[in-house]
């Protein structure tokens, strides 16, 4: 089927989730999640395939390493890696719709080429310049983390020290719950928010690009 919308339900159930998640109430209403959440996201991803293929992330918590998680995610994600490298996300919960483009989290070997491709000014005061218009136009730029101080071999004082502390480079855009998330106009606003990234991502595809690092050590 055709994408049309998350309708009003998705965040009724996930206002709820967040009040008792417990398995019971999972259990319960896990037939409303797949006709609510994850329906509509898969429709949505399909729509959108021009930028994937898609993952669409599992609705439960790795409790493996953290016992003090809740057993079950209160947002539904999807994520997407093009063939240059960059990754596009976007996510559904009670908050409403976001969407995200870049390189949330970097490999140690795609970290070292970002690094240096900073500290070099041609490059560096290029994605420099890209950043701050980007925030310009009301992105906010994140990553998984970044360190405290500068990274072994890299200099403290350099003008560019805010970007080599990052251990990624994302954009994003969190766009709440208006009416029109109940419509099928999510897609041209999620569509639009990555077309907005495009020259940040383009600017990583062609100097940082993909991992070659084993896939079971990063996190997509």
């Amino acid at each position: 089927m055709a994408f049309t919308g998350f309708p009003p339900e998705a965040i009724d159930f996930y206002e709820q989730l967040g009040a008792d998640n417990s398995k019971a109430f999972w259990e319960e209403n896990k037939q409303r999640f797949v006709m609510n959440v994850k329906s509509p996201m898969t429709e949505l991803t399909s729509a959108l395939d021009d930028y994937g293929p898609f993952k669409m992330f599992r609705p439960h918590n790795d409790l493996r390493f953290s016992k003090n998680k809740p057993p079950y995610k209160t947002h539904q994600g999807a994520f997407g890696e093009l063939e240059g490298g960059s990754g596009h996300y976007m996510q559904f919960s009670a908050d409403g719709m976001m969407a995200a483009a870049g390189y949330f989290f970097m490999g140690k070997d795609q970290l070292k080429r970002f690094r240096d491709a900073v500290v070099a000014d041609a490059t560096g005061e290029e994605i420099e310049a890209l950043v701050a218009a980007a925030t310009g136009r009301r992105y906010t730029v994140g990553a998984i983390g970044e360190l405290k101080t500068a990274p072994r071999g890299y200099d403290r004082d350099h003008p560019r020290i805010a970007l080599i502390r990052r251990k990624g480079l994302m954009l994003s855009k969190d766009f709440g719950t208006p009416k029109w998330i109940h419509t099928k106009q999510v897609e041209t606003k999620v569509r639009e928010c990555w077309e907005g990234a495009k020259d940040v991502c383009d600017w990583l595809d062609a100097h940082v690009g993909p991992s070659t690092e084993p896939p079971g050590d990063r996190p997509f």
